[in-house]
C-alpha cells in the first residue's frame, strides 16, 4: 500500500501526529523533571556546603592539612558526595577523592569564580579523574579574619540520569501503545472510508469500460453517503443520456448507410472521418482505406477536388452539378460547413444522378420514338384521305387500293397501341401470371412452330435442340409462348437468306437457360446494352418497320417470373438471346 493510498494518507498521519506529540511530551517532561531535580540537588549540595563550611572553617585556618583531609573524608561518607576545599587563590587544600599536591589550580572553574563573585555558584561538567560526569555546588566561606576559601561539593547526575532514563522508557512505553491504538483507530477509519471509495472506483471504471448499469448502495447519512447518492444520480442520468445517444447514433448510422446519396464528413484540415457505403461505391474506395486521409486522396476526381477548395476558400456552402468520369457520371455536389465541429469541417453529398439523367435521355427517345412511329402511319392515311378527297372515290379500283392501303395502316396503329397498353399492364403488374410447373417443349415448340413457315419464306434454317432430361419449370405458359415467339421473329427477322436460327435450353443450377441463336447482322457493342428498351432502335438495318416494343415486353415477361433476360453479340458474326426460368420446386 503506498502512500498515494487513501488509507495510508490517513493512517501516517494519524501516526506522525502522535509520535511527534509524544516526542514532543517526551522531551518537555524529561527536560522539565532533570532541571527540577537537578536544582532540587543544586539548593540540596548548596545548603549541605554552608554547614558544611561553618563546620570545617577553623579546621580551614588553624588546622594542619593532614587534619582537613581527614575531615572532608569523613564528610564525603556522611554527605555520599565529593567534598573539595580550595583556597581563595584556587590551591586546593584538601579533597575527598584524590592528592591536593596532583590537582590542577581550580581559580578558574566556574563554580569557584562564581562562589568568590556572588558567594555561591555551580556548573556541571565531565570530571577526568571520576571519569563522570558531576554537578559541582561551591559556596564561599570566609575566616576570622576576612580571609576567604571555597567550599565545593560534587555528587554525580548518574541518578538523575537513570531517573530522567526510567522516564523516557515509561513514556515510550505509553508512546508506543497510543500508537498502536492509533494504528487501530486510524486502520478502521480509513477502511471506512476508503471502502466506499473502493467500490465508488470500481464503479467508474465499469462506467468507463461502458458498462452504465453500476450501482452503489449508500449507508448512513453522512458526506460519503451523500456522494455515492450523487453517483447513482449521475450514473443514471449518464446511462438515459448515452442511451439517447446511441439510439440516434444508430438512427443516423442507418440512414447513412442506406441512403443512396454519398455522404463524406471533413475535418478542419481536410481529412475524411466519415464515409457512407453509397459513398464507397461511388467513389470505389473502402471505408478504412479512406479514413484519416486527404479528401484529393480519397475522391480523386479534379472537378469534385475543385468544387471543394472553392468551398475552402470561400467558407460558404456551394452546390453544383458536375459530370465526372470517363463514362460522363453526373454528380450533384453539395458542400456545407460543420461549425459544430471545428472551423473549416465540412459535410459533401454526392448524389449520383447519372441513372435519372439516363432516364430523362430514355424519356425524350421514348416521346421522339413514339413521334416517329407515328408520324409514318399517320402521315399515310392523311395522304391517302387526301387522295381519296380529291377524286380517287370516283375510281371504284383506285379507291379500294386507297381503302387496303388505309386498313392495314390503321391494323399497325392498333398493333402498336396494343403492345404499349401490354407492356403497361406487365410493367404495373396487372397481367395476372399462372404459374404452374410446365414442360420446357411446352414453352418453346409451339411458338417455333408456329413461325415456321415465315422461316421457310426467308430461306431460313430454324433448327430446335432440347434434351431430354430437362426439369419442370415454374411458369405462364401463355406468356413465355409470347417471349420465345418475340425473340425467335427478332431473329428471323434480322438473319439474311441462307442463315440459320437454333433454339435449345439447358439445365444450368437450379435455373433452366433457354437461348436463341441467330447468324444475323449481329449488334453493335454500343447499343447492345439498350436493345431492352421500348422503341429503341440503334441500327438502322435492323428498322424494319416494327415498333420495337418487342424486346421491352419480352424482358418484363421473364421478369416478372423471376428470371433474367440477356443478349450476347458480335457485329456481323450474328446474336445469342438468353432468358433464365426456374425450375419447379426450387427457390
Amino acid at each position: 500500500m503506498g502512500f498515494r493510498s487513501i488509507r495510508a494518507r490517513i493512517a501516517v498521519p494519524y501516526l506522525l501526529l502522535i509520535f511527534l506529540t509524544m516526542a514532543a511530551l517526551a522531551l518537555y517532561i524529561t527536560g522539565l523533571v532533570e532541571g527540577r531535580n537537578r536544582m532540587r540537588l543544586e539548593r540540596q549540595l548548596e545548603t549541605q556546603a554552608r554547614l558544611l563550611g561553618d563546620m570545617v572553617r577553623p579546621a580551614i585556618w588553624n588546622g594542619t592539612e593532614g587534619a582537613l583531609g581527614s575531615w572532608v573524608r569523613q564528610w564525603e561518607d556522611i554527605l555520599q558526595a565529593r567534598v573539595t576545599v580550595i583556597a581563595s587563590d584556587g590551591r586546593v587544600l584538601a579533597d575527598s577523592h584524590s592528592d591536593p599536591q596532583e590537582m590542577d589550580n581550580h581559580l578558574y572553574r566556574p563554580e569557584v569564580q562564581q562562589a568568590l563573585t556572588f558567594g555561591h555558584g555551580s556548573s556541571v561538567r565531565y570530571s577526568r579523574t571520576l571519569q563522570e560526569e558531576l554537578l559541582y555546588v561551591a559556596v564561599s566561606v570566609a575566616g576570622d579574619a576576612g580571609q576567604r576559601a571555597i567550599v565545593r561539593l560534587a555528587l554525580p547526575l548518574a541518578d538523575i540520569r537513570r531517573e530522567v532514563g526510567q522516564l523516557r522508557r515509561t513514556i515510550l512505553v505509553a508512546t508506543l501503545s497510543a500508537a498502536g491504538v492509533a494504528l487501530l483507530l486510524a486502520a478502521l477509519i480509513s477502511e471506512r472510508t476508503a471502502r466506499p471509495l473502493q467500490r465508488l472506483r470500481e464503479a467508474v471504471e465499469r462506467i468507463t469500460h461502458g458498462e452504465f448499469d453500476a450501482y452503489l448502495v449508500p449507508g448512513g447519512r453522512d458526506e460519503m453517503a451523500a456522494l455515492l447518492r450523487a453517483f447513482n444520480r449521475m450514473a443514471e442520468q449518464l446511462r438515459s443520456t448515452m442511451s439517447d445517444l446511441d439510439n440516434e447514433r444508430a438512427q443516423l448510422m442507418a440512414v447513412l448507410e442506406h441512403m443512396a446519396d454519398g455522404v463524406l464528413i471533413t475535418d478542419g484540415e481536410g481529412r475524411v472521418q466519415l464515409v457512407n457505403p453509397s459513398a464507397e461505391t461511388l467513389l470505389g474506395i473502402k471505408e478504412e482505406q479512406a479514413l484519416g486521409r486527404s479528401f484529393a486522396q480519397v475522391v480523386r476526381e479534379h472537378q469534385i477536388i475543385q468544387f471543394w477548395q472553392a468551398y475552402r476558400a470561400t467558407d460558404k456552402a456551394q452546390e453544383e452539378l458536375i459530370e465526372a468520369g470517363p463514362g460522363g457520371s453526373f454528380v450533384r455536389c453539395l458542400v456545407t460547413p460543420l461549425p459544430s465541429l471545428e472551423r473549416g469541417a465540412a459535410l459533401v453529398i454526392l448524389q449520383d444522378l447519372s441513372q435519372i439523367h439516363r432516364l430523362e435521355t430514355v424519356r425524350r427517345e421514348f416521346v421522339s420514338n413514339i413521334s416517329h412511329e407515328l408520324r409514318t402511319p399517320l402521315a399515310s392515311l392523311k395522304v391517302l384521305v387526301d387522295t381519296l378527297r380529291d377524286g380517287a372515290l370516283d375510281d371504284p379500283p383506285a379507291a379500294a387500293r386507297f381503302l387496303d392501303r388505309m386498313e392495314a395502316e390503321v391494323d399497325a396503329l392498333i398493333q402498336m397501341v396494343d403492345e404499349l397498353l401490354e407492356l403497361s399492364r406487365i410493367e404495373s403488374g396487372r397481367v395476372p401470371l399462372r404459374l404452374l410447373p410446365i414442360r420446357v417443349e411446352d414453352v418453346i415448340l409451339p411458338a417455333v412452330e408456329r413461325l415456321r413457315p415465315q422461316a421457310e419464306r426467308a430461306e431460313l434454317s430454324l433448327e430446335v435442340a432440347l434434351p431430354g432430361d430437362l426439369p419442370m419449370v415454374l411458369g405462364d405458359v401463355v406468356r413465355l409462348n409470347q417471349v420465345v415467339t418475340n425473340l425467335v421473329h427478332n431473329a428471323i427477322k434480322f438473319t439474311p437468306t441462307g442463315g440459320r436460327v437454333s433454339v435449345s435450353a439447358e439445365c444450368v443450377a437450379d435455373e433452366v437457360w433457354v437461348r436463341v441463336q441467330d447468324t444475323g447482322v449481329g449488334i453493335a457493342p454500343e447499343t447492345l446494352p439498350r436493345i431492352f428498351e421500348r422503341f429503341y432502335k440503334g441500327d438502322p438495318a435492323r428498322s424494319d418497320g416494327g415498333a420495337g416494343l418487342g424486346l421491352a415486353i419480352a424482358k418484363h415477361i421473364v421478369q416478372a417470373h423471376g428470371g433474367r433476360i440477356w443478349a450476347e453479340s458480335v457485329e456481323g458474326q450474328g446474336s445469342t438471346f438468353f432468358f433464365s426460368l426456374l425450375i419447379a420446386g426450387s427457390k
